[in-house]
């Protein structure tokens, strides 16, 4: 067993080798730029990167045509809700989101809300999913975009998607859908799910960091976006820019050996979870399963250990790597704003440690992750007399601490 272990595949994941094998020739010997239309170079190029659409749409179930390339998830749910907002402003003025969603989509809508859009932020059940019927209730006759998260990247509940489409369809509102870290790890379709525009990026499924995409409808309806970068009109008109072809290549590879791999991958994947779950909760009184006990990512487990701050967990397993909230949100001490909605209180919300379990992860280090985080845990609660106050049974809340 090789240290440290990574456990953190949330937010990023190694390459597969066979990606990056994929790749090689288009750095050096196949060169072109998929633009260039007069000469062999640039042909090699193109077709190599329509055959990597097509390898993109299929995991996804669209049409090649619908893959807008882009550098990554967060340029994604820019484009797709800036677009939108530029594209149907004659229509309305107003979108619906979720309290959890990831800060590429709050902090974008924070800056939509400067430019005058009004934004419903709904708040989420205690297991982390959307009401639909607070999604229906939302909506007005200047709704012009729903945006929900596919499944939530620090607690891996799974949002019920198909039925909040089934809505958007009725309601004739566009429905984007965050599925950065659903997408290659649960089965996706856009048409069941009803989706007018899907996120999703390379560099959490195997692939190289960099490239991303973003699934555009182009029938029932049409969807049209303003481009937020002008250029040489590449991606359709809706994205321009030189393609990163190796990238591309790489990211088409990725989509494919997941399309192949998922169902037996993601099962073994969940199996190993579970067995976590079961080993770290048997061993440890006041530990909580944060987010939807079933409808939740394979790869994803959070779980909130009493008396314990996480930062300080995280220092006493230096050899594992994981984390306490979410990547894009890490660097600040403020206790998870997803924790927080869900209900759970500071106190708890800093105690949270999320497990990402990934395609390389071997039983060896499961195992040894699983019994050294029982180890740090009972260790620190040794040091804490709140832990031993609560175990004697005196109710904490009640404790009037002095001050100095």
């Amino acid at each position: 067993m090789k240290f440290p272990i990574y456990m953190d595949n949330h937010s990023t994941t190694p390459m597969d080798p066979r990606v990056l094998e994929a790749m090689l020739p288009y750095f050096i010997e196949k060169f072109g730029n998929a633009a260039s239309r007069n000469h062999q170079f640039g042909w090699e190029a193109e077709e190599a990167v329509e055959n990597a659409r097509k390898q993109i749409a299929k995991l996804i179930h669209c049409d090649a045509k619908e893959i807008v390339f882009t550098s990554g998830a967060t340029e994604s749910d820019n484009l797709a809700l800036k677009g939108v907002v530029e594209m149907y402003k004659e229509k309305g003025d107003h979108i619906i989101t979720c309290t959890t969603e990831h800060r590429a989509i709050l902090d974008t809508c924070k800056s939509l809300e400067k430019r005058g859009i009004k934004v419903t932020y709904l708040p989420v059940e205690k297991d982390g999913r959307v009401n639909p019927d607070e999604v229906r209730k939302a909506i007005t006759d200047k709704t012009i975009l729903i945006s929900i998260m596919l499944a939530n990247n620090e607690i891996g509940t799974i949002h019920p998607i198909a039925e909040i489409g089934k809505i958007a369809k009725e309601k004739g509102v566009l429905l984007h859908c965050d599925a950065t870290q659903g997408v290659g790890k649960i089965p996706v379709d856009v048409e069941t799910l009803k989706v007018d525009l899907m996120s999703f990026t390379s560099h959490k499924i195997y692939g190289p960091k960099g490239v991303g995409a973003l699934y555009v409808r182009k029938k029932g309806p049409r969807v049209r976006l303003v481009p937020q970068i002008d250029g040489g009109g590449h991606e359709r008109g809706m994205r321009s820019g030189t393609l990163p072809v190796p990238l591309i290549i790489g990211f088409g590879k990725a989509c494919e050996l997941c399309e192949q791999e998922m169902p037996v991958e993601s099962k073994r994947i969940a199996a190993m979870r579970d067995r976590l779950q079961a080993q770290i909760m048997k061993d440890l009184d006041e530990s909580y399963l944060n987010g939807h006990p079933t409808e939740r990512l394979p790869h994803n487990l959070n779980i909130s250990f009493a008396y314990v701050e996480g930062e300080a967990l995280l220092m006493g397993v230096k050899e594992v790597a994981l984390s306490s909230g979410s990547a894009c949100t890490s660097a600040t001490l403020e206790p998870s704003y997803v924790l927080r909605a869900l209900g759970v209180g500071s106190d708890l919300a800093h105690s949270s440690i999320r497990f990402g379990l990934g395609r390389f992860t071997t039983d060896e280090e499961f195992d040894y992750t699983g019994k050294r985080m029982v180890e740090a845990v009972k260790r620190l609660r040794e040091m804490s007399p709140l832990y031993e106050m609560a175990k004697e049974g005196i109710d904490l809340k009640s404790v009037q601490w002095a001050v100095h």
